[in-house]
C-alpha cells in the first residue's frame, strides 16, 4: 500500500505540482538525505516523461560544520554556486527531513544571517519561484513522527493521507474565499490576547492547493504595509533559526512592530532587526487543510492547521505583494479552534469565521468536514 501511495505522490509532484515536460531540466534536492524512497521514483518518472533529472543532496551536520567554520566569503561562493546551478533548471523539487533545526541550532547566530542573506535569500528563492516550476515538502522520518506522536509506520500512513488529499477539490472550494478577500478592505481579528486591524485593499489573494507545498491548503492575501495596528498573541510554538519560541505577542502601529516579546525576547528582535522590512507583515492566510490539526513547530505543515491563520513577518509573496522586503519571511501561526480559545474573524464587519470554523454559507466547502 505505501508503494502504491509514493508512487502516487510522485505523480501528484511531477504531473500536478510542477507539470513536468520533456527536455525540461529538473533539480531534485534531499535536503537532510531521508527521501530516497521518493528520489528513486522521481527520477524514473522523470525519465519516462522524457525531463532531464539531477540530485542535490545535503546533509545537515555537513552544512552546520560548514557554516560554523566558513568565512563570508566562502559563504558567498556556495550561495553563488547554487545560484547558478538554479539558473538552469526548468523545474525544482525539493524533499527535506524537517530534522535540521536540530544541527542548525549549533551555529552562531552571525553565521546564520549570513547563509539566510546569501543561500535562502529573496535572490535565490525569486529564481526559483519565478523562473521554475517548483514544490517543496517534507517526508516521513523518525523525527517528524515523534512530533506527531506516532510511530513511523503510523506516520507514514498519515502523511500520504495528508499530501495525497483531493486538492482539485479543495481549489474549488477555494474559490468563494480568494474573491473574498480580494475584494476585502478591512480585516477585524478578535481573540485571546489579540485585537488586530489592518487593511487588504487592493491586495490580491491566492490559493494554494498542492501546487507549491504538499502538504497544502490556504489562502492568502497581505496587509497595506502600512494599514495593521494592534497587537497578536500567537497561540503556537514556532521555530527560527533553530530556536523554539513560545508566547509570541507583537504589537503594531502603522504596519511596524513596535513591541515584541516571547519565552526568548531578546533573540526574537534580533531575528526582527535582521532588515527594516522584518518588523513588517508579509503575508496573513487561513490553513485549511482538513487532517492537520496542531502545530509541530515544522512551517509545512504547521501552516496548513485548520482552522487557523497566520501572521508573516517580512517578505511578502509576489502573489499577494505589498511592496515590503526582507530576507526574513516567518509563517507564524495563531489557532482559532475552541480548544484553543476561540476568536473572530471579520471582513468588513461581516463575520467571516468564529472559533476557527467559516461562518458565510458560501465559505462553508472550506470546514473540515466538506474536504475530506
Amino acid at each position: 500500500m505505501i508503494e502504491k501511495m509514493v508512487f502516487k505522490l510522485a505523480d501528484n509532484l511531477l504531473n500536478t505540482s510542477i507539470k513536468l515536460k520533456a527536455g525540461d531540466d529538473l533539480l531534485i534536492e534531499d535536503i537532510g538525505k531521508a527521501g530516497n524512497e521518493l528520489v528513486n521514483v522521481l527520477i524514473e518518472k522523470a525519465k519516462e516523461i522524457g525531463a532531464n533529472p539531477i540530485v542535490n543532496e545535503i546533509d545537515y551536520i555537513e552544512l552546520k560544520e560548514f557554516l560554523i567554520n566558513a568565512s563570508e566569503e566562502e559563504i558567498i561562493e556556495y550561495g553563488k554556486r547554487d545560484l547558478d546551478r538554479m539558473k538552469k533548471m526548468n523545474a525544482y523539487i525539493g524533499i527535506s527531513s524537517g530534522i535540521g533545526n536540530n544541527e542548525l541550532s549549533k551555529v552562531p547566530l552571525d553565521k546564520m544571517q549570513m547563509y539566510n542573506k546569501y543561500y535562502t535569500s529573496p535572490v535565490h528563492i525569486q529564481e526559483r519561484v519565478n523562473n521554475t516550476k517548483w514544490c517543496i515538502l517534507r517526508y516521513p522520518n523518525e523525527e517528524l513522527a515523534k512530533k506527531f506522536n506516532m510511530s513511523l509506520e503510523d506516520f507514514r500512513i498519515y502523511f500520504f493521507k495528508v499530501c495525497n488529499l483531493d486538492y482539485p477539490k479543495m481549489s474549488i472550494a477555494m474559490d468563494p474565499l480568494k474573491e473574498l478577500m480580494s475584494k476585502t478592505d478591512k480585516v477585524y481579528i478578535l481573540g485571546n490576547g489579540t485585537n488586530l486591524k489592518f487593511s487588504l485593499k487592493g491586495i490580491p489573494a491566492e490559493k494554494y492547493y498542492g501546487t507549491f507545498n504538499l502538504p497544502d491548503g490556504e489562502v492568502a492575501s497581505c496587509p497595506v504595509k502600512n494599514s495593521v495596528n494592534g497587537y497578536i498573541t500567537y497561540n503556537t510554538e514556532t521555530k527560527y533559526n533553530g530556536i523554539t519560541f513560545k508566547n509570541i505577542k507583537f504589537e503594531f502601529k502603522d504596519g511596524k512592530i513596535i513591541n515584541a516579546t516571547s519565552n526568548n525576547t531578546e533573540e526574537l528582535n534580533k531575528i526582527l532587526d535582521t532588515d527594516e522590512g522584518a518588523r513588517y507583515i508579509g503575508e496573513f492566510a487561513f490553513g485549511l487543510n482538513p487532517y492537520i490539526e496542531k502545530t509541530i513547530g515544522d512551517t509545512l505543515f504547521d501552516e496548513k492547521v485548520n482552522g487557523s491563520f497566520h501572521f508573516t513577518p517580512g517578505e511578502s509573496l509576489s502573489e499577494s505583494d505589498n511592496g515590503n522586503r526582507s530576507i526574513i519571511h516567518w509563517d507564524i501561526v495563531n489557532i482559532q479552534r475552541k480548544e484553543y480559545g476561540g476568536g473572530e474573524i471579520y471582513f468588513d464587519d461581516v463575520l467571516v469565521m468564529k472559533d476557527g470554523r467559516f461562518v458565510l454559507p458560501e465559505l462553508q466547502g472550506l470546514n473540515p468536514e466538506n474536504l475530506i
